[in-house]
């Protein structure tokens, strides 16, 4: 075999035995509540200026507590890059907003300009995260183009309204695939091979699911609701019976509604997810295995609105910590060749124009 062979599935496969392991998290509710609530109040006190530093406090809260392997992951962009993006997003609106208020014409050409903008907004938020996200010393990096997510983000969901929304499926197939095919490590992509079948099933028993559902909990609200409505007629005046079954019914209601959106929501992605990442693998360097439960899924999801909505969102930190723990557990690695071979090749990059670039234009541009 030849050693200096460029076919990274030559170089690092020689005399390897691949093995697996499962993504770990580490992270609790309490440490993470701690960071939250200080980054909630900080960023209200500053007008919104700390949520740079907000952002990266929490990714590196959830990244350092990830492991794989014995190694940890790494966020490393700064609050400056960050708060540079959201300035840049928000000279940008303040200028549409003028527009808009002003000079109506231009604000109509301003919705033009932004709606082309997107693909580019969407790759230069990706190529960020990547490049900031580092395990073993090793950067990700991203390598989508304007013109397929122009293809993708806006021609597909253009054309999916002249079919009544059934291209759909298919629109977010081609999404999910854009994003993760292009996604690079150790300058290998991700080869992901979905399947848009996949996505019609998923939506199909994502929407059976829940609307059984929400029609079995509808009968029971209803024939529940009739019985409160005839017994609060019995001791009270017709129109005391009438808030009183308005109230209960709005109740039940809203709990039909989270229930049937909970069941839609975590069979639609449960499948999602298996598919993508049992799809999914960098040619000789790793593979990707999700076995997610679609029931506990489903609870988790559920539970977790419950929460949020009686803890009027002071739940968050617990809910968040929970998913993350959870999908981690359903994550499994199998390593195809030796990590200490592979070479970050960002890194390498030596040309000082490369560096420059990378100074101007890494900055955040996603929405989270």
């Amino acid at each position: 075999m030849d050693l200096h062979s460029n076919d990274p599935s030559q170089q690092f496969n020689n005399q390897f035995q691949p093995y697996s392991r499962r993504v770990e998290f580490s992270g609790n509710a309490s440490e993470f509540f701690s960071i939250w609530i200080v980054n909630i109040v900080l960023t209200l006190l500053t007008l919104g200026i700390y949520s740079a530093w907000a952002k990266v406090r929490t990714y590196r809260y959830f990244y350092g507590h990830t492991q794989l392997d014995g190694h940890r992951f790494d966020y490393l962009a700064t609050p400056i890059q960050i708060l540079k993006g959201r300035i840049l997003a928000f000279i940008c609106f303040a200028l549409y907003m003028f527009f808009v208020n002003f000079i109506p014409l231009l604000g109509i050409l301003a919705v033009f300009v932004l709606m082309f903008l997107i693909p580019w907004i969407v790759n230069q938020g990706m190529r960020f995260n990547m490049r900031m996200s580092r395990y073993r010393n090793i950067r990700f990096n991203f390598q989508g183009s304007y013109g397929e997510a122009f293809v993708v983000f806006l021609l597909l969901p253009f054309l999916s309204v002249f079919t009544l929304y059934l291209l759909l499926p298919y629109v977010f197939k081609r999404i999910d695939q854009y994003l993760h095919s292009n996604i690079e490590f150790a300058g290998t992509p991700i080869t992901v091979e979905t399947r848009g079948g996949e996505y019609y099933l998923a939506a199909l028993m994502a929407y059976v699911a829940a609307a059984i559902v929400g029609v079995v909990l509808l009968a029971v609200a209803g024939v529940f609701g009739f019985g409160l409505e005839a017994l609060a007629q019995v001791d009270q005046s017709t129109e005391a019976a009438a808030t009183v079954a308005g109230v209960v019914a709005l109740v039940m209601i809203s709990v039909v509604y989270m229930v049937a959106l909970a069941v839609g929501t975590g069979i639609y992605q449960t499948h999602i997810r298996n598919h993508i990442l049992n799809s999914s693998e960098i040619d000789g360097i790793v593979d990707f295995k999700s076995d997610l439960k679609m029931i506990d899924y489903t609870l988790l999801i559920f539970t977790n609105s419950l929460a949020l909505v009686f803890s009027l969102g002071l739940a968050y930190p617990w809910t968040k910590v929970r998913k993350t723990r959870m999908l981690a557990q359903a994550t499994e690695i199998t390593i195809l060749c030796d990590p200490q071979q592979l070479h970050d090749q960002l890194g390498e990059q030596d040309s000082s124009f490369a560096e420059e670039a990378a100074g101007m234009f890494d900055i955040d541009l996603s929405l989270g």
